[in-house]
């Protein structure tokens, strides 16, 4: 520790830490643009200075920016000395000089880092009456606008794309005062982190194009803290309502999972909320004229006789506990695919009874030897890349520690990176996001992926199972990554579901556990936002629905396609026999056309729940705005006529039944939780046109909603200060109205939120379990038989966010991927197209071809989730010839 002494004030802070986060974490304001608190320094704005006093003798001191200096015992300094307000304030004019006088008209007004800082620092009165720099704006895809005009060159975007990000198409041109950021040509930024541009960049150049196409003021937003509902990571959103229409999603730190930064599935997917797509009415037996009361009674009847209940993995805890409770245990089934619950039910074991911690998105950016067996995490749990990518740092700042250089020194310690990068290995069916971080990579099925993994195993320990006839670059491979591995003092092995292979899923458990390190880490990507939460509740298989539903003539399914769990001819041969099917859901699907009672259910926006990520944290996710009539959320939908039961009793019922979940009720307060007796409003204080909003349709003010299940209230009115940082639904300040007020609410800057982090972890590591002995055979190519490999993809895949379109103009079309000594054997080039034959029967199915050179021969890859591609089951064997004509639209 130190002590220093700031404008005659002593303070106690840690000695070494880069001074101008000391000054925010101790409550000054003190300005600043290029410097981020997952960036680091690199002094590039000059807008941080303060006074440094070289002895208690020194009266004149001089100028040194904050960013840049070091904390040592004994410092004095100066926030408020005039030299130093003066410099910051003329410095400050001269970055305003070409900026444009255009904050009325534009969406970062009213939440623009540049405005607070301008004003912070007395720059309030332009001189300058020159004619300004102009530059062209770029065309940078359907999520982020280009306003190049409004740039002050504080770095941060090239920052973070590049160095933080991974990404190579963004970069700056030009020189001294005339510079550029911004892609050497019109296009869509590539990088699937590229929406935190809008949050990263303090002026204004780079904001949400969604947002802007319904456009309103950030004060003028509702919101409430969420989760997002897009992957099985639980990154922290932060949805904003205007005229009972979802706006936007905006990142929602949480310290210990996705820190300042979402990728763009979840920041852009949110459009399926406003979707022409959605179920706003209910339906039964074809008529939509069905009053909201007589579909209720319809569907209480039906759950007084027996019914079969079917959940859903991107459905919340209380909505499957609701229909569980209804239907009753034995009538329960999980809705997952077969080996899907295999694999869920896999990976619960292991967590719970492995003995191996599952790490949090901050402590993977801690470790310091990587292996992923088996995933392509960018696509199927894209904020686990982000934190991978950083990983591969933590060598280059031990190498800075060792040179003295200050970790907070940007430049300097990416310096030491060029030679000193922790090592990452990727053993994956074909090439990856990731693969330019890492230290080695592997292509292989996922038979051979796993043999490696158990070969990596019996290295590390000769007590784990060895693979036979490994060959010799698999062999020598292995022992390479053993060694790398059993050096590092925070290995961390990352698998999942993606590679439908329960090998996989065993071979990482047992090279965890013959980790000799006693920080060793296992994690595993789970395909939807309640996958694990699902598991942990526990059910009978769908394939077990399919037989029992002769027995029962109902089925009730809650917020599931079933098109996309089991082959088509299953699902229909189901629903058929079921006679009655009642469908709770949001969005229109195959199932739900298919419903002789179809209910509406409410968004995440529009309700309340509590969702299990993929490290066992329980979260909750809040109502943002209240759902229209007749939709309501699938709990209440379900949980109607059981004596008026509310969301907390529901929650605490299903806490009691399942003794895996009885934490879940410490997860977020419930609906008593008051601050000094009152609400907390989910309007800031400065929400304006309340009272016209519906002039239109009455000149009087409505009556605000009451809501009884939550700590929040549908208004501006409640609760001003003390607001515990992890249910504060607006991230603001005085003087602080960008997302950089964040700073005001964490115990350190960078840190975790004051009052702890948002969430409870479920499950902590116990116990240990046998090796994994299972070992499978070699996968070897069969003569003009191939072996179909589904591959997700970040804007291609998830459910929900496809129906966002956005996402939709990103999403790939749909292709068959093929090895090019196949496609050879084929006499196929890329974009010819052919006929898939599968052999379990169904349609032929006709898709273009695309030529990848890092996927094995003998196997066939294809998107994952498509509907054009829902017929096809992970390593299903099937046959190929070329199509004659063009490919079916």
């Amino acid at each position: 520790m130190a002590t220093i002494e700031i404008d005659g004030v002593q303070y106690q802070v840690e000695a070494g830490e880069s001074l101008l986060p000391v000054c925010l974490a101790l409550g000054f304001d003190l300005t600043y643009f290029c410097w981020h608190p997952a960036l680091g320094s690199v002094g590039a704005c000059r807008q941080c200075a303060v006074i440094h006093y070289h002895d208690p003798e020194d009266q004149k001191g001089r100028l040194v920016m904050a960013c840049m200096t070091p904390v040592a015992d004994g410092m004095r300094l100066s926030i408020e000395a005039e030299q130093a307000r003066e410099f910051r304030r003329d410095n400050i004019e001269l970055l305003m000089i070409n900026h444009p006088h255009d904050c009325p008209v534009c969406e970062e007004g009213g939440e623009c880092h540049l405005q607070d800082m301008t004003l912070m620092s007395g720059h309030t009165t332009r001189r300058y009456r020159g004619r300004k720099r102009t530059h062209k704006n770029q065309y940078l895809g359907p999520f982020i606008n280009h306003e190049m005009n409004r740039c002050i060159a504080c770095y941060r975007c090239v920052r973070f794309y590049g160095d933080y990000a991974g990404g190579k198409d963004l970069q700056v041109f030009g020189m001294h005062n005339n510079v550029y950021f911004g892609r050497f040509e019109d296009g869509v930024l590539e990088n699937e982190f590229s929406g935190n541009l809008v949050e990263v960049c303090p002026t204004g150049v780079f904001t949400d194009r969604t947002f802007s196409a319904h456009y309103a003021r950030k004060w003028d937003l509702q919101t409430a803290p969420s989760v997002c509902a897009h992957c099985g990571l639980g990154c922290n959103t932060a949805p904003g309502e205007r005229y009972g229409e979802l706006r936007r999603v905006i990142n929602r730190y949480n310290g210990e999972v996705n820190g300042y930064f979402l990728c763009d599935r979840g920041r852009f997917g949110y459009g399926f909320v406003n979707s022409p797509d959605r179920i706003l009415k209910p339906r039964m037996h074809d008529r939509m004229d069905i009053t909201p009361e007589a579909a209720q009674q319809q569907l209480c009847d039906w759950l007084a006789d027996r019914a079969i209940g079917i959940g859903s993995p991107r459905a919340s805890l209380e909505a499957n506990f609701a229909l569980r409770s209804r239907v009753g245990e034995e009538n329960f089934f999980l809705g997952l695919g077969d080996n899907e619950q295999s694999l869920l039910e896999a990976i619960v074991e292991i967590l719970r009874h492995g003995g191996i911690r599952s790490p949090s998105l901050r402590e993977v950016e801690q470790a310091d030897a990587v292996l992923i067996l088996g995933e392509d995490v960018t696509h199927s749990a894209p904020r686990l890349a982000l934190s991978l990518r950083q990983s591969v740092r933590n060598a280059a700042f031990e190498r800075a520690r060792s040179l003295n250089i200050a970790p907070w020194l940007d430049k300097p310690v990416r310096e030491q990176q060029i030679d000193h990068r922790s090592p990452l290995f990727i053993a994956s069916v074909c090439a990856t996001r990731l693969d330019d971080a890492a230290a080695d990579t592997y292509r292989g099925s996922p038979e051979d992926i796993a043999r490696l993994g158990f070969a990596i195993a019996h290295d590390l320990d000769p007590g784990a199972p060895e693979p036979a006839g490994l060959n010799d670059d698999a062999r020598a491979l292995a022992v390479a990554i053993a060694d790398c591995l059993r050096q590092a003092r925070r290995p961390l092995v990352v698998a999942g579901t993606a590679s439908a292979s329960h090998a996989v899923i065993e071979a990482a458990y047992n090279v965890a556990k013959a980790l000799p390190a006693k920080d060793r880490q296992l994690t595993f990507t789970v395909p939807e936002c309640n996958s694990l939460g699902l598991a942990m509740m526990g059910g009978r298989r769908l394939r077990q629905a399919f037989e029992a539903v002769r027995d029962a003539g109902r089925v009730i399914i809650l917020e599931n396609d079933l098109y996309r769990r089991a082959p088509a001819w299953e699902v229909d041969a189901f629903l058929q026999a079921a006679g009655r099917v009642a469908v709770i859901d949001c969005l229109s699907s195959k199932t739900a056309e298919k419903a002789a009672l179809l209910l509406p259910a409410a968004t995440f926006a529009e309700t309340d729940g509590t969702l299990v990520n993929n490290e066992g944290r329980a979260q909750r996710y809040f109502q943002v705005y209240p759902a229209p009539e007749p939709v309501r959320g699938s709990w209440q939908w379900l949980s109607a006529g059981m004596d008026n039961l509310s969301f907390d009793a529901l929650t605490a019922a299903c806490a009691e039944a399942f003794p895996a979940l009885t934490a879940i009720t410490q997860a977020a307060p419930g609906a008593g939780f008051t601050v000094d007796g009152m609400k907390i409003p989910r309007q800031p204080r400065r929400y304006s046109g309340r009272t016209a909003m519906e002039a239109h349709i009455n000149i009087s003010e409505p009556q605000r909603p009451v809501d009884p299940e939550t700590p929040f209230t549908f208004s501006m009115e409640g609760a001003a200060a003390d607001v515990p940082a992890a249910l504060e639904p607006i991230i603001w300040a005085p003087g602080w109205n960008s997302n950089q007020a964040v700073n005001k609410f964490q115990d350190g800057i960078g840190g975790h939120l004051r009052g702890g982090d948002y969430g409870i972890r479920l499950i902590e590591a116990s116990g240990a379990l046998d090796w994994f002995n299972a070992i499978p055979d070699a996968f070897k190519p069969v003569k003009s038989q191939w072996r179909i490999i589904l591959l997700p993809h970040i804007f291609g895949s998830e459910e929900l966010s496809l129906r966002s379109p956005p996402l939709a103009e990103r999403s790939p079309s749909p292709l068959a991927m093929l090895n090019p000594s196949d496609a050879s054997a084929l006499a196929v080039q890329a974009g010819d197209s052919v006929e898939i034959s599968c052999f379990s029967g169904g349609p032929i199915v006709v898709l273009p071809v695309s030529i990848e050179p890092s996927l094995p021969a003998g196997l066939l890859g294809i998107t994952a989730g498509r509907q054009e591609t829902q017929r096809f089951r992970q390593s299903e064997p099937a046959t190929l010839k070329k199509a004659l004509g063009e490919v079916p639209s």
